[in-house]
């Protein structure tokens, strides 16, 4: 898909005549004055490593048409925001992500969060809970509340929510695979205080796809993997109508290599693929669409990630419209989570990473995030510390509060050069998706090893650049130093693995055996047929059947994935 050429365009065509003979005397002064000083670096380019000229003019964007590719915000095609007064009416949701050892830990950072002027929940799970399996599993030795918050039973998710106002503020849950059973333990949680489902708000990651493509926590093979994720679609859009029920995340794309292009086209096709799914189940686009959100990477290449984002709603609005023939103008409005990009992070001067943070988060709200989250400058090393993590959230505090960004919407908007990355970002990513589309779609390009590879090879480009002194790295290639810069890290108690065992244990000692069992059956039932597992769930939860037991029953009636390790 191309950006189509219109006969309303921004500049006449006197304009481009003046442009011209300019350039070319600019260009005349320009050789003298580099005929005794070069240019400080022999090539200019973006962290995805594209080209950069000297300066950007309206001869870049002589096809920009204003209506249809700039236009005004909440309205087509949303280059501009998707809501009409964005930040002047209110400002992007503060959602820090936390998770730490067991559930009654990870609440108290939670409330301390909160009282801190957090607007908005956001949960990291440990490594078991992502991948379903209870703290007592075999494979899960060693790891209990390590990199996030242990969940075992719905008395640790009501351990982890204990005295928030989940009928009143959002959360969001980061985790794939037993997606769907976290989901339940936390309609379940709702339920138990007697609020209705029907009101609580909220997002579960719940994206699969990007899981085979780049982060690499697997449960079921890709195809049952969808039909889930559709189960949660299906009853969320008539039980739960508040919630968002897939984040289709480029985050991890973009923490895995990606260029920026290549994370904006795989998360849109992953996007494609959710939206074919639900439609072949029965429903109506404009019935579930609007609940989609999205999760982007904000990189260090300020204008680059600023065009990225103005691109990604533009693209997502057209897909809707002319691919999917959505009629609810919500149906097209791109609403994004954005967390800065851990893999800029780096452990040597992590101070510097306060910094990078910083530019990072102000990327992201220049192109129009509703939501945020900035990594804590001790993340590269463990668990962020209390002191850490209240860092991050005042640098998003102080670009809300102090810098003035929030005054007018797209600031940035009709930049020449903003203007031509966000062209050239868009016509990218839409030659990557038509390939794509060419396989079969994003399941046939993940069994091709299309996207995976595609990641690999522009990691190993950025890596050698790096190595190779082409790109700097201030603290790591350059600037170095040999002072060592004491960080104060945030240890998990080793103890908390036998007690998070004992409480399950517990749990599994006072519950209905019988009432379990009879729930757990009637999940499998339908998990084997085509009845939406959901309800099964809910109900399987609420008898304190175990994360491992539910994900259980989706591994005896899928079987597992295994990467194929293509090298």
């Amino acid at each position: 898909m191309d950006m189509g050429v219109s006969m309303s365009r921004v500049f006449d065509k006197k304009v481009f005549e003046d442009i011209e003979t300019g350039n070319r005397k600019w260009l005349g002064e320009l050789e003298n004055i580099f005929a005794n000083k070069p240019e400080r670096l022999e090539r200019f380019a973006t962290v995805s490593d594209r080209e950069i000229n000297r300066i950007y003019t309206p001869e870049d964007i002589k096809d920009l048409d204003f209506e249809k590719h700039v236009g005004f915000p909440g309205a087509y095609p949303y280059t501009r925001g998707v809501q009409p007064s964005m930040y002047r009416g209110r400002l992007w949701t503060m959602r820090m992500f936390a998770g730490l050892g067991s559930a009654k830990d990870t609440n108290k950072r939670f409330h301390l969060l909160v009282k801190q002027g957090q607007t908005g929940l956001s949960t990291a799970f440990d490594m078991p809970t992502l991948m379903g399996y209870d703290t007592d599993a075999h494979k899960a030795k060693g790891e209990c509340g390590k990199c996030g918050v242990a969940i075992d039973t719905l008395a640790d998710m009501e351990d982890l929510f204990e005295g928030l106002p989940i009928d009143r503020i959002t959360t969001s849950m980061t985790i794939n695979p037993p997606a769907p059973v976290v989901w339940a333990m936390y309609i379940a949680v709702a339920e138990k205080r007697g609020i209705d489902r029907k009101t609580i708000g909220g997002t579960i990651q719940n994206d699969m796809l990007k899981e085979f493509i780049a982060q690499k926590t697997f449960m079921c093979p890709p195809k049952p993997s969808v039909r889930l994720i559709t189960d949660t679609v299906e009853f969320g859009t008539r039980e739960v109508p508040r919630w968002n029920t897939i984040s289709i995340s480029g985050y991890h794309i973009r923490e895995a290599g990606s260029t920026a292009a290549q994370e904006l086209a795989f998360t849109l096709a992953d996007g494609i693929a959710y939206t074919q799914a639900a439609i072949e189940r029965g429903l109506d686009v404009d019935d579930f669409a609007p609940r989609f959100s999205f999760f982007f990477n904000s990189h260090l290449d300020f204008f680059e990630e600023v065009a990225k984002f103005r691109a990604a709603r533009r693209m997502w609005a057209r897909i809707m419209k002319e691919r999917f023939k959505a009629k609810d103008p919500r149906s097209g409005w791109l609403r994004f989570h954005t967390q800065t990009a851990g893999c800029s992070l780096t452990a040597q001067q992590p101070y510097n990473n306060v910094v990078r943070t910083a530019m990072e988060a102000l990327a992201a709200v220049m192109g129009g995030t509703q939501s945020l989250h900035t990594n804590s400058l001790d993340e590269v090393l463990a668990i962020p510390t209390e002191e850490a993590a209240t860092i991050a959230l005042r640098t998003q505090q102080v670009i809300a509060e102090e810098t003035g960004v929030t005054n007018t919407i797209d600031p940035l908007g009709g930049s020449y050069f903003v203007e031509a990355q966000t062209n050239r970002i868009e016509e990218e990513a839409f030659e990557i998706i038509d390939r794509i589309d060419e396989m079969g779609g994003m399941l046939g390009a993940i069994e091709k090893n299309y996207p995976q590879q595609e990641i690999a090879d522009a990691a190993y480009h950025f890596q050698r650049q790096i190595d190779q002194k082409e790109r700097t790295v201030v603290g790591v290639n350059k600037y170095v130093t040999d002072e060592e810069i004491p960080v104060e890290i945030l240890e998990i108690d080793e103890a908390l693995e036998r007690l998070q065992i004992e409480k399950t244990n517990r749990v599994k000692s006072e519950r209905d055996a019988a009432t379990v069992e009879g729930a757990l059956e009637k999940l499998e039932d339908a998990a084997s047929g085509d009845q939406n597992v959901m309800i099964p769930l809910i109900d399987a939860v609420k008898s304190y059947a175990t994360l491992q037991e539910c994900c259980d029953v989706f591994r005896k009636e899928y079987g597992e994935y295994r990467d194929p390790g293509i090298y």
